[in-house]
């Protein structure tokens, strides 16, 4: 494709992501039950102590993000919780799309909220996508590390994305990027060297006492270049998916709602002490 087919290519695509987020003409159900997780009667067990917080990526929920994930965790004993974050008036259902700073407050009332309920000192979290980097602003900035016992990563966007180049494309673009940033903040806000990512990453990757994964795949066209998911730092540990089973195609969104092989590992940082090696053969639950 030659560059002004490629250009074209991402105004449509930046110009179709303005229009899906003006505001619906018709309300949604937003209550949708969750089965099994949500449960705040669930009591930690000795075996897994911690509750775990699953916190959606950009155009997520509490629950689509989490139908196979969410059940995978409690069929393994834990308490399980997920949040609807960052919010927009006039958009069902797609969520994540407010100021990532702003989201980071509401999850942090959330962490209380779980914790408070289950008595639980700390918590684990394991996100996807924006919902992996952006509890790295409550961590540093929002005194959340002490509640935290380990931040798990799927396709985290921790150092921003240039969206496969597309990023580049804004401004030259103004008006689609003034519109972007006033619909949903959120992207700006995770697009490589912004100001939000910048402050975030000043300090280092990490806090002390916070065990961190990322689980990335190389097929991620969402979160580019991949390996800028990865983190630095004492206590981090970097996955790459193919690493562990060359076959597994997975791309972005896969990687957070079906990938049994990511999960897999999801539960190996989640009890590091009985993990356990993944291989191929986990493509199945």
């Amino acid at each position: 494709m030659n560059r002004s087919r490629t250009h074209a290519a991402g105004l449509s695509l930046l110009s179709a992501v303005v229009i899906a987020l003006q505001p619906a003409t018709a309300a949604l159900a937003d209550d949708r039950p969750t089965s099994g997780w949500n449960d705040y009667s669930c009591r930690p067990s000795a075996e897994h102590p911690r509750p775990v917080i699953l916190v959606h990526g950009t155009f997520g929920n509490a629950v689509d993000n989490w139908l196979v994930l969410a059940p995978y965790l409690t069929r393994r004993g834990y308490c399980v919780f997920s949040l609807d974050y960052g919010q927009r008036e006039g958009i069902p259902l797609f969520h994540g799309l407010g100021p990532v700073d702003r989201s980071a407050h509401q999850l942090a009332n959330f962490v209380e909220h779980v914790r408070e309920a289950t008595g639980a000192r700390q918590v684990d979290l394991v996100g996807h996508s924006q919902g992996g980097m952006m509890p790295r602003y409550y961590l540093r900035f929002l005194g959340g590390a002490p509640q935290v016992h380990a931040l798990v990563g799927l396709a985290p966007d921790n150092h921003g994305t240039t969206l496969d180049g597309l990023a580049t494309l804004l401004p030259s673009v103004p008006a689609s990027g003034e519109l972007l940033s006033a619909a949903a903040p959120a992207i700006t806000d995770q697009l490589a060297g912004s100001a939000f990512l910048t402050r975030l990453n000043a300090g280092g990757d990490t806090d002390a006492g916070v065990l961190y994964t990322v689980i990335a795949t190389r097929y991620d066209e969402a979160v580019t270049p991949y390996p800028s998911q990865f983190l630095s730092g004492p206590e981090v540990r970097n996955v790459l998916l193919q690493d562990l089973c060359p076959t597994d195609i997975s791309d972005h969104a896969a990687i957070g709602l079906s990938d049994y092989i990511a999960f897999h590992e999801v539960a190996n940082a989640l009890d590091p002490m009985h993990a356990t090696p993944t291989t191929c053969a986990d493509a199945v639950a």
